[in-house]
């Protein structure tokens, strides 16, 4: 007799949606009262004289975090459930990859 007390594919399923239903609601949410002022490493160089120093990065897909080509709040969202959905996609991936490394338990 098996004891098998992993939950069923449809209920992890509705977890996973509601669980992105709310990260999509914070995002939203988030994106409108993010503050337009530098955060604090960008304030400390202003404050000491050295934020011309600064490069450029060698490549930007996204930068200020607002998505090419849209205007106004929505860019921001728009960027945020973007990096939410590529930062998703690399924990599964990890997570996939790191499944399929767990030695299969004999019991089962």
């Amino acid at each position: 007799m098996t004891n098998d007390t992993r939950p069923s594919t449809r209920s992890r399923t509705v977890w996973v949606v509601v669980a992105l239903a709310i990260v999509v609601v914070v995002v939203v949410a988030a994106s409108f009262l993010a503050s337009t002022s530098p955060d604090g490493l960008e304030r400390v160089a202003e404050d000491h004289g050295f934020g011309g120093l600064a490069q450029d990065s060698p490549f930007s897909i996204m930068p200020d975090y607002v998505f090419p080509g849209v205007d106004g709040p929505l860019a921001t969202v728009i960027a945020g459930v973007i990096g939410v959905g590529v930062v998703l996609g690399v924990v599964w991936l990890v997570g996939s990859m790191l499944a399929r490394r767990r030695p299969q338990d004999p019991e089962a």
